[in-house]
């Protein structure tokens, strides 16, 4: 049995620590945790990960599953009305080393990232990927002229449709040369 299953399997007790700023639901939560047969132990003591109500504590450096809220840097993310199925599953595969989110916690495809600074900066090598894209190019085509592995264009392709908010390698072109035109300056 591999490393992950074996870490999944329903007879594995956890420690979870349940952060609530409401009594009543973090009873109720430590309830459906206990129900699950995990050990239910305060932030302070050893636990394995928190189960969160809405965001993770702040400065908490074990991993979290998140109840509501939009926290994308927590390990998992379940819909508030999770039910104690979802919750211990989600519990499990997150000490398992997996990321969890519901369905509707984001849109399919891939979502632009949040810059500070306005938007993000493409590297000089996600330019020569979002050129050769430009020219209708095929990934193993693109790893050839660029001598890097399939995989690394895949990874710079995923990068750039994050980055530009795209979906497609069509909308990642038109939306690279929107931007170019916008940030332009005419002399």
């Amino acid at each position: 049995m591999s490393e992950v299953a074996a870490s999944l399997s329903p007879a594995t007790r956890l420690r979870v620590a349940v952060h609530a700023a409401d009594p009543r639901r973090r009873h109720a939560l430590s309830r459906v945790i206990a129900e699950a047969g995990h050990l239910v132990v305060g932030l302070e003591d050893g636990a394995d990960l928190v189960l969160a109500d809405g965001g993770a504590p702040s400065g908490e450096t074990r991993p979290v599953v998140a109840l509501g809220g939009a926290d994308d840097d927590v390990a998992a993310v379940l819909s508030r009305q999770a039910d104690a199925g979802q919750i211990d599953v989600a519990i499990r595969a997150v000490a398992a080393g997996l990321i969890v989110r519901w369905p509707g916690a984001g849109e399919a495809g891939f979502a632009a990232l949040r810059e500070t600074d306005g938007h993000a900066l493409l590297t000089p090598r996600e330019l020569d990927v979002l050129a050769a894209l430009a020219e209708g190019m095929t990934n193993k085509a693109i790893a050839r002229r660029l001598n890097i592995s399939l995989h690394t264009v895949k990874f710079h392709v995923e990068s750039l449709f994050r980055k530009l908010g795209a979906r497609t390698r069509t909308e990642a072109v038109a939306k690279a040369g929107e931007r170019r035109r916008r940030e332009t300056i005419d002399l």
